[in-house]
């Protein structure tokens, strides 16, 4: 096989199936025979830009982009006018990337995990039109919150969500629903709350109101009454503790222990333009993730983020739930919480193809996709969890997955999802809009 022949889609096919075919060990012998200069051998020259506009959104997961800007990563693998861009809500990222930067918007975002799939299926874009997406890498494991209003202290509201039942019953009869809060219709923290609402038999579509706030307003409109309950990533739920206005019910991970969270994604055509380019972002970010996961670094972490050109809110606010350290502003204190978040630890980085089955099948549950959704096929459409790897033996890195699963996963309440049987999950649920 010629070196001409694996630039590309067909190095894309390459990986896929030698390492489908020869496991994660034999793939990076394969990899280094045909690329025996690394990554970037087969062209000389470098990437073939030294430019791309990230968006990111005010929560302590994008740390991976920000720090590869602040930190000179973006800029050693070649790319120094990387620009990353703050967007005002998730529905402003998917905007943003329908324009792309030759429109004035992004080309890649720190973004939850569902959008790329809902956005490459037409779903959640104008006029339906599809835009395909690349998920290139995973920006991080747990580390978000589920909270409620400080009228609710009484309930002492935790992981058992039926004790907000008859309340939230209560509610809808008077003809004022309690308003629960998520950041983007079939995103993460949608499923999130779904979830957790779901298995307490409280259905998130009938006997509340969902409504949509972008994570920096979630706690200004908590403050103001405009929501009971929200789920949101950090440091929102701790600004919501620290402001006195609600409390922490559960951390993500309570749910899911280890849950994937956010994603790194582009749009395809900029990775199909750009395989060069491409990689040196990944390795930029792979490199950012193993500092920012460093609890030695979590202080200047906080400090970095802390700022106003990125989120503009105290360090004391960000850095001790990235340390384990979550007041629930209950009077529990967990000092040393394993559901902290990681951006490496746990291969929190890779974009495992299991856990984003787990993401398409969840919206077939919930009516943001079809129940006819081909999820095997939409994963291997936009996973580019093949690049991911190729970025990660050019830096030499190990302790690498040995698979694109990471097998069947246990909730909290004991359902387990199975990505080889999504359709047997899906009929362990009590609630779901499928007809």
């Amino acid at each position: 096989m010629s070196e001409k022949t694996l630039v590309g889609l067909d190095r894309r096919a390459f990986l896929k199936t030698t390492a489908a075919t020869l496991g994660t060990a034999a793939l990076f012998s394969a990899a280094r025979a045909a690329f025996p200069g690394g990554a970037f051998a087969q062209t000389a020259g470098g990437p073939e830009t030294t430019k791309a506009v990230l968006g990111f959104i005010a929560l302590t997961d994008a740390a991976p982009l920000i720090v590869a800007k602040e930190k000179g990563f973006f800029e050693k693998h070649g790319m120094p006018d990387v620009e990353v861009a703050k967007q005002s809500s998730w529905g402003t990222t998917r905007d943003n990337l329908v324009l792309g930067s030759d429109g004035s918007g992004i080309d890649g975002a720190h973004i939850l995990t569902p959008m790329p799939y809902l956005m490459t299926a037409g779903a959640v874009t104008q006029n339906n039109q599809p835009l395909p997406m690349a998920i290139l890498a995973r920006l991080n494991l747990d580390g978000q919150g589920i909270s409620v209003g400080a009228a609710y202290a009484d309930l002492k509201v935790g992981l058992d969500a039926s004790v907000l039942k008859a309340t939230f019953a209560k509610k809808k009869a008077e003809g004022a629903p309690a308003k629960v809060a998520m950041t983007f219709p079939g995103g993460t923290h949608d499923l999130w709350i779904r979830y957790w609402l779901a298995a307490g038999g409280i259905d998130p579509d009938t006997d509340v109101e969902t409504i949509v706030v972008p994570p920096p307003q979630m706690v200004a409109n908590m403050k103001v009454g405009t929501m009971d309950a929200f789920c949101v990533g950090e440091p929102w739920n701790a600004q919501l503790v620290e402001q006195g206005i609600g409390y922490t019910a559960l951390t993500t991970g309570e749910l899911w222990n280890k849950h994937p969270e956010k994603s790194f994604a582009m749009r395809a055509d900029w990775v199909e333009k750009n395989p060069k380019a491409t990689l040196a972002l990944l390795m930029a970010v792979q490199e950012a993730a193993q500092w920012a996961d460093d609890m030695a670094n979590k202080d200047e972490l906080a400090d970095i983020l802390s700022k106003r050109a990125w989120f503009n809110v105290k360090a004391a606010d960000i850095g001790p739930r990235m340390k384990g350290v979550i007041d629930y502003g209950t009077g529990r204190v967990v000092e040393d919480s394993p559901h902290f978040m990681k951006f490496w630890r746990d291969h929190a980085s890779y974009p495992f193809a299991s856990h984003d089955s787990w993401f398409l099948t969840e919206d077939v549950r919930w009516g943001k996709l079809p129940a006819a959704t081909d999820i095997k096929g939409m994963v291997a459409k936009v996973n580019r969890g093949d690049l991911w790897l190729e970025a990660a033996k050019s830096l030499g890195l190990s302790d690498l997955p040995a698979s694109p699963s990471r097998g069947p996963e246990t909730f909290f309440d004991g359902k387990v999802f199975d990505p080889e049987n999504p359709e047997g999950y899906l009929a362990s649920l009590a609630i779901t809009k499928i007809a």
